[in-house]
C-alpha cells in the first residue's frame, strides 16, 4: 500500500492510499503522531496518539489540526492491524512565517507582472501616436514615397485657391451681365418699318 501525502500546510494535509480488497466490509485506519522518532523501530498501532476511521469507500482524508514546523509519522492500515513499513509515510508541516512569505512573493511577482504590461501598453500609445503625428509611412514603402506636406507646397495650394476663387467670380460677373443684356432687349418696343409704300 502506497501511501501518498500532498497538499501540506502549517496546519493541516491530505492524504491519499490505494484501495485494498481485503477491506470491503471493514475500515481504514489512518495513524499519525508527531513523535515519529520513538516508533520507528516498534509499528505498533496503540502507539500514535491520533487515529480516524475512514470508511472503506474512501481513499483519501483530510488531516486538520496539525502543528507548524512539525514532522510526523503516519501509517494507513485496514481495520485496525498494526501497520508494516510500506503502509506508513513520514512528512512534515511548513512554518506559517514560510506561507506568508510565500504569498508575499507571489503578491510581487503578480504587481511586477502587472506593472511591466502596463509600461508596454504606455510605450506602444506613445509609439503609436508619435507614428500618426508624423504621417509615418507604411511598412516597406520606400521613403520618397512618403506624402509630405511642405511649406512650399502649402504655399502653392493657396495661390491655386485664390486663383480659382477669382476666375469664379470673373465668370459669376460676365454671367449676370449678359442676363441683364437680355433682359434689356427683350423689354424695348418693336420698332415700325417704313417701307416705300407707306411713303406715298
Amino acid at each position: 500500500m502506497g501511501v501518498t501525502v500532498y497538499n501540506i500546510s502549517s496546519t493541516s494535509a491530505r492524504v491519499n492510499w490505494p484501495g485494498s480488497p481485503t477491506c470491503l466490509d471493514t475500515f481504514y485506519s489512518v495513524m499519525y503522531d508527531p513523535n515519529w522518532n520513538s516508533l520507528i523501530m516498534g509499528y505498533k498501532r496503540k502507539s500514535f496518539k491520533h487515529e480516524e476511521r475512514i470508511p472503506v469507500s474512501q481513499t483519501s482524508t483530510y488531516l486538520g489540526n496539525l502543528l507548524p514546523q512539525t514532522a510526523y509519522f503516519l501509517c494507513v492500515t485496514c481495520q485496525a492491524a498494526d501497520p508494516v513499513r510500506e503502509q506508513c509515510q513520514v512528512f512534515s508541516t511548513p512554518s506559517e512565517n514560510s506561507e506568508g512569505h510565500d504569498r508575499a512573493g507571489w503578491e510581487v511577482a503578480v504587481g511586477v507582472w502587472l506593472t511591466c504590461c502596463l509600461l508596454l501598453l504606455v510605450i506602444a500609445g506613445i509609439l503609436l501616436w508619435g507614428c500618426l503625428h508624423n504621417m509615418c509611412c507604411l511598412p516597406g514603402r520606400a521613403p520618397e514615397s512618403c506624402p509630405v506636406v511642405t511649406t512650399s507646397v502649402r504655399q502653392d495650394m493657396s495661390s491655386l485657391g485664390h486663383l480659382f476663387a477669382a476666375r469664379s467670380s470673373s465668370e459669376e460677373s460676365m454671367k449676370r451681365a449678359t442676363t441683364m443684356e437680355s433682359s434689356l432687349m427683350l423689354g424695348q418696343p418693336t420698332g415700325h418699318v417704313i417701307t416705300p409704300d407707306h411713303e406715298s
